[in-house]
């Protein structure tokens, strides 16, 4: 039969068992075998040497095996197993030409070959020929009697599920009919088949458990080749769908996948020339595993070097990738699927096992990729809300609605993000990045929530300081017996105002009251705590303020004009004044008295300091008797709200003295050198003693006016002297700076007088003398009223700016 299909044959197994595992491989890959699936047929032939073989085959399935040449002799032919696939048939059919039997070659030996072969055909094949002459049916010693118990034998070993079809090809039919030779051949084979040793499991196990039966018959080639032919033609037909069910080769339990035949096959020799029991299930199991697991290999090798996947993974490791998920996804299930396909004929147990395997491959190289993205998208998600909470809050949203409102939002932007990234064969629970990102917007909302709290209590803080501090200075330094109570009221209406401030404010922050009531309190206690610290502040200074007060109350009147000492002031009375204020002030800021506790300690200074009598009292006791100032505490004043103990009052208090004493003794000097300066005239007794004694001279005065003259001129001299020497000024710092003084002005002041005079003498002639003597008598009452004046002034202004001087 000619036909114009390539036909392919390669020897399968060599005459020395050993098998052609390349040159099967290349002949699969020729034919595509691996593409059929399950979709082909395996068909091999049996039968003594020389029985025509593989000619039957070159006409049936029109082959190219290697026929015998008759005229060199009848002789072996095919050495060991040849395969070649059919041409022109569907479905892919391939076909093993076998080894004769009984051939001369191998002489005795050729029952091992014999029995491995028939075992390997039997196990490989749908469909066995058994080519047989005519003229040997129901012989008892005929040729296909030993064949055909070397194929029940191993038939025994195979354990098989499925069942083959045998079929006896009756070569050069004599003229009896095909329906007499068939229930003799049947026969036969029977008692064969019953003949041939069991195991116990199949001990009544019947011949159609295990074949098909099935006898066809040939005419001879040599005399009837057109015949031979012709029904050869015929029986070709039956191979066509030979796997359809009811088909030659429609059992199909057992079948190997075509893409593992090759394997199959080879391990299949393997274990029978190993002289081993072949086990066809768990053959099929382990072909099955095998191809499988070099189908998974494949495809995760050409997973890890998918172009599509290498871009993606890049992509994410810098940041987010759109549809992250649709396309792994796509990968991941291309992959699959193609192994799907590739797997699909195999064993279903371990086809599913190895997918399963495939799978976790897979979804462990893909789960970094897929965990950057979840990083990439939690961080993200952070980055958005951490925008969105802040543009939130400073539009004046309420921190609580504002965090609750962008953390929901935000969270459901996450869900939408972990959706379009999920990777849908992995079960992966992604709780762990939510609760992360969770845990990551809580503590930014907290770390705000802090932020802000701080800031509004530093804020409402600052004010209290700024509105606190400065008026407690100030009432502080006038301290009076209403500074405490008007520094609690300022405390107490800035307080008030601050934590009902704070109190709204805090509303936005949804707290639970207890804190809410904490902080408040928090503030109070500030507010406290900033009046305390200026009073600690202005205690440390407490006798800088003593000071200050001594000199502003003794150098000043109740008007607060400087002071000038003209001899009327009663200097221990305003001393006394002066420093009761004082006192006032130190007891003051002896102890904080923002509660309504009473206490003694202006009592007790003003006893121990102030009251002359009872100090002196205290001088001439016992030197035992008990000094209320020697303590480090006041009664009924807690030591933490001491600000000056005792002692401290009481050291306070002398080098207050020590330091103002100086002042007061300048006042008393200045006082008393005013005094001496006014006092011009002697005592009513000095007048008398001078009426009485200088009553000749006042005679002689009157008797001779030019003595009145020269007296008058020489009194207008030392009166001008007196004035521009200042001499009641300079004596008034003591005699000796005086003299000194007035040593070094004396020669310059005669000098500018003796200049002015010879001025005098130069005027014209038309000024008269009694003009010259009006204008000198004028001169002399201006600068004696001038030199008064400015005695009296540069006195208080000495003793005013001397008295703090000193005092600090």
């Amino acid at each position: 039969m000619a036909t114009t299909e390539e036909c392919h044959s390669i020897q399968l197994i060599d005459g020395d068992g050993l098998f052609n595992d390349v040159g099967t491989d290349r002949l699969i890959k020729e034919i595509k075998l691996a593409e059929c699936g399950l979709s082909y047929a395996v068909v091999a032939i049996m039968g003594p040497q020389s029985s025509g073989k593989s000619t039957l085959l070159n006409h049936l399935f029109c082959t190219n095996f290697r026929e015998m040449d008759a005229f060199k002799g009848r002789s072996q032919t095919t050495k060991g197993i040849w395969m070649a696939k059919c041409a022109g048939i569907e479905p892919c059919t391939l076909v093993m030409d076998l080894e004769g039997t009984d051939g001369r070659e191998r002489g005795e030996d050729d029952t091992a070959f014999e029995k491995q072969s028939a075992l390997f055909a039997l196990a490989v094949s749908d469909i066995v020929l058994i080519n047989m002459w005519c003229h040997d049916i129901g012989r008892e010693q005929a040729a296909n009697k030993p064949l055909l118990k070397t194929v029940f034998q191993v038939m025994m070993r195979l354990f098989s599920p499925r069942k083959t079809t045998l079929m006896f090809v009756i070569r050069d039919k004599t003229r009896t009919p095909l329906e007499n030779l068939e229930p003799v051949l049947r026969e036969d084979i029977q008692k064969i088949w019953d003949s041939v040793p069991k195991p116990q499991a199949h001990k009544e196990t019947p011949l159609s458990e295990f074949f098909n039966l099935e006898v066809v018959a040939l005419s001879s080639y040599e005399e009837k080749e057109e015949q031979f032919k012709e029904q050869v033609a015929n029986l070709r037909q039956r191979f066509f769908h030979s796997i359809a069910p009811g088909g030659l080769a429609g059992d199909r339990r057992g079948v190997v996948p075509a893409s593992g035949f090759s394997f199959s096959a080879q391990q299949i020799w393997k274990v029978i020339k190993e002289n081993k029991d072949l086990d066809l299930p768990a053959h099929k199991v382990m072909v099955a595993t095998v191809r499988c697991e070099e189908i998974a290999n494949e495809k995760y090798a050409g997973f890890t070097a998918n172009e599509s996947w290498c871009l993606l993974e890049e992509a994410v490791q810098s940041g987010p990738v759109a549809g992250f998920g649709k396309k792994l996804n796509s990968i991941l299930y291309t992959s699959l699927t193609e192994y799907d396909a590739e797997a699909t004929y195999f064993d279903e147990g371990v086809r599913s096992a190895k997918r399963k395997q495939l799978e976790e491959k897979l979804l462990q190289l893909v789960q970094p990729a897929h965990h950057a993205m979840l990083g990439h998208l939690r961080s993200g998600t952070l980055e958005k809300f951490k925008e969105a909470f802040d543009k939130a809050l400073n539009g004046g949203d309420g921190f609580s609605v504002a965090a609750r409102n962008c953390t929901e939002a935000y969270m459901a932007l996450f869900d939408e993000g972990y959706a379009d990234a999920v990777v849908e064969l992995a079960n992966w629970d992604s709780s762990k990045v939510k609760d992360k990102l969770r845990r990551d917007i809580d503590a930014h909302v907290a770390s705000v929530r802090a932020a802000k709290l701080s800031e509004l209590t530093s804020s409402y803080e600052a004010k209290l300081n700024e509105a606190l501090s400065g008026p407690v200075e100030a009432l502080l330094d006038g301290a009076n017996n209403d500074t405490w109570p008007s520094i609690k009221k300022l405390l107490r209406r800035e307080t008030e105002s601050a934590v009902s401030g704070l109190s709204d404010a805090l509303s936005g922050f949804d707290m639970d009251e207890k804190t809410k009531e904490k902080m408040l309190t928090s503030l109070e206690d500030h507010a406290r705590g900033v009046v305390e610290a200026k009073a600690r502040e202005e205690a440390g200074r407490a006798l800088i303020r003593m000071k200050d007060r001594f000199s502003t109350l003794f150098s000043h009147d109740s008007d607060s004009m400087p002071r000038v000492w003209i001899g009327k002031e009663d200097i221990r009375a305003i001393t006394k004044t002066a420093r009761s204020a004082s006192l006032k002030l130190l007891s003051v800021m002896a102890a904080i008295r923002l509660d309504d506790n009473a206490d003694n300690i202006e009592n007790t200074l003003t006893s121990a300091l102030v009251d002359t009598k009872n100090n002196a009292a205290v001088t001439d006791r016992s030197i035992t008797t008990f000094d209320p100032l020697a303590s480090s505490t006041w009664e009924q004043v807690p030591p933490a709200k001491t600000l000056i103990t005792p002692v401290q009052c009481k050291s306070l208090w002398r080098q207050f003295r020590v330091e103002t004493e100086y002042t007061v003794t300048q006042a008393i000097s200045a006082q008393e050198a005013n005094k001496r300066t006014n006092n011009w005239l002697p005592p009513p007794w000095a007048i008398v003693a001078l009426i009485v004694l200088g009553f000749n001279e006042f005679m002689t005065l009157l008797r001779n006016p030019l003595y009145v003259g020269v007296i008058f001129v020489g009194f207008l001299i030392i009166k001008a002297l007196w004035v521009q020497l200042d001499i009641s000024g300079e004596f008034r710092n003591g005699a000796l700076p005086g003299l000194l003084s007035l040593s070094t002005k004396f020669l310059p002041t005669v000098m500018n007088l003796l200049r002015k005079l010879a001025e005098e003498g130069q005027m014209p002639a038309t000024n008269s003398s009694q003009t010259n003597q009006a204008v000198a008598s004028k001169s002399f009452q201006n600068g004696s009223s001038t030199s008064n004046m400015s005695s009296s002034a540069s006195s208080g202004i000495t003793a005013s700016e001397n008295s703090p001087k000193k005092g600090e």
